[in-house]
């Protein structure tokens, strides 16, 4: 028997009763959630619309993480054996082949809107007809590499479809040298506001992914493993702004330290919250820390820093919703709205943004000050009309395994929002009104999430070979200011 077959046969001997009960209710969610993805997906084109509602509704658009979040939930769904190999392979060869006919713009980067029942691109928003400037986005074709990367060694028989249409994804085209910054992506068509051309028909965003603990540094580490952004720029992204008045407009005045890695000085700041020190993000929410770990090992790679920040994020989530707003439930991150719309939610004091991220639809803000520059305001009475995301207790699965499944637990006891396609998006735990919608990106980090606690972290494996040489080192290196 090889060993790691052995080692999976001793885990599951030795898993208490507990650990079972736990392994049997995530498999429950998972084929409840891959329902979800059957009804998302067309069975034409293989690729995912944007969301769908139980009435089979479906949207009539699909972006680059859509699609990503889709094959790593394909291949979750066979490591969990909700679905046979055959079909995997069958579902997953459909949507590569629809990948490679898609239109794409300069240096192989794909569109951010396709019709799911065509492929083809998007030029008008298919409920009200308004123009859509052609726009490549940064952090969505980040998601979507990362996810052809783990097509590739999750099932060797596609690996030079897969491989090789990630391999003309140039994420060179979105670096900025003069600042060592990402853009946050380009249009091909010069839009209406702010724009900055760059002579060869693009036209890129006015601003810059600058801060480190955010969605985007998926595409940050695809371009370093690649080659096409110097390891440097890891370094140059921000973890907190400087505690002088000069940056007193964030949120937080932090502490911290400079340390130099790489030639770069780097301020390693932490926001203090509730006895804790964290890397904060822009807006709070667990969306933003928390997904990339979904595919990358950062905690094993940063012991020092992300293996530090992200269970503090975590306790973060926990103790704002259940001690500082007393909703009695947790995990705050961007969801369709119950009052309708989509919109951001996350911990206020977690995060950089000066307007912050409410954990609910009153958007009740905290005011700590900032010593000689702010004075702090009184801290708020209430939390009204608290809105909580189930994806967010998934995407603590990892760092605070019985706490996220006890949370999960209290909300289907509490809300109809669980039904036979997995939880539905958020609910306003005041109201009870729930967004009765499945959307592929959030289903898509809840069968990660579940995939990962399954399988010993199986995703993280199928990508961390194409990263490891180039981004595990510049991780090990750093130490946050995170405890």
């Amino acid at each position: 028997m090889k060993l790691a077959a052995l080692t999976v046969l001793l885990v599951s001997l030795l898993a208490t009763p507990a650990a079972q009960a736990h392994d049997r209710t995530l498999e429950r969610y998972a084929r409840d959630t891959w329902r979800s993805f059957e009804l998302i997906s067309d069975s034409t084109t293989g690729l995912p619309s944007d969301n769908a509602s139980p009435g089979g509704e479906r949207a009539a658009y699909t972006s680059p993480t859509n699609i990503a979040a889709y094959l790593w939930s394909t291949v979750a769904a066979r490591d969990v054996h909700v679905i046979g190999r055959r079909e995997a392979h069958a579902r997953l060869s459909r949507t590569l082949r629809t990948l490679s006919r898609l239109e794409r713009g300069p240096r192989g980067q794909f569109f951010n809107w396709y019709d799911p029942a065509t492929g083809e691109r998007l030029t008008t928003w298919p409920t009200d007809g308004s123009h859509i400037t052609p726009f490549l986005s940064t952090v969505d074709n980040g998601w979507l590499a990362a996810a052809l990367l783990i097509v590739a060694r999750a099932d060797p028989a596609l690996r030079t479809q897969a491989a090789g249409i990630e391999r003309t994804m140039d994420f060179g085209v979105y670096y900025d040298p003069a600042s060592g910054h990402l853009y946050g992506g380009a249009w091909t068509e010069q839009p209406p506001g702010c724009s900055q051309p760059d002579g060869h028909g693009l036209f890129f965003t006015c601003h810059r992914y600058d801060t480190i603990n955010t969605e985007p540094r998926i595409a940050s580490y695809i371009g370093i493993a690649q080659g096409s952004i110097p390891p440097e720029h890891y370094y140059r992204q921000v973890r907190a702004f400087g505690p002088s008045c000069d940056w007193s407009w964030t949120e937080t005045q932090p502490v911290g330290t400079i340390r130099t890695y790489r030639g770069v000085d780097v301020f390693e700041g932490a926001y203090p919250y509730r006895g804790m020190q964290i890397v904060p993000s822009w807006g709070g929410s667990m969306f933003e820390a928390l997904m990339v770990p979904l595919l990358v090992p950062e905690e094993q790679w940063g012991p020092r820093s992300w293996g530090v920040n992200h269970p503090q994020y975590v306790r973060a989530q926990i103790e704002h919703g259940l001690d500082e707003a007393h909703y009695g439930y947790w995990g705050f991150s961007p969801a369709d709205n119950p009052s309708g719309g989509y919109r951001e939610y996350g911990v206020d004091a977690i995060g950089m943004n000066p307007d912050g991220y409410a954990s609910n639809n009153d958007n009740t803000f905290v005011d700590h000050g900032y010593d000689g520059c702010r004075p702090p305001q009184p801290d708020p009475t209430a939390y009204p009309n608290g809105v909580v995301t189930p994806h967010a207790s998934f995407l603590a699965l990892d760092f605070a395994p019985h706490a996220a499944l006890q949370n999960l637990a209290n909300l289907r006891r509490d809300f109809a929002v669980y039904s036979e396609g997995g939880f539905f998006d958020s609910v306003n735990v005041q109201t009870g009104q729930v967004a009765r919608h499945w959307l592929a990106l959030d289903q898509g980090m809840i069968m990660a999430a579940i995939a990962n606690a399954l399988t010993h972290d199986r995703l993280q494996r199928y990508l961390a070979p194409a990263l490891q040489r180039a981004v595990r080192p510049l991780l090990a290196a750093e130490q946050f200011e995170a405890r």
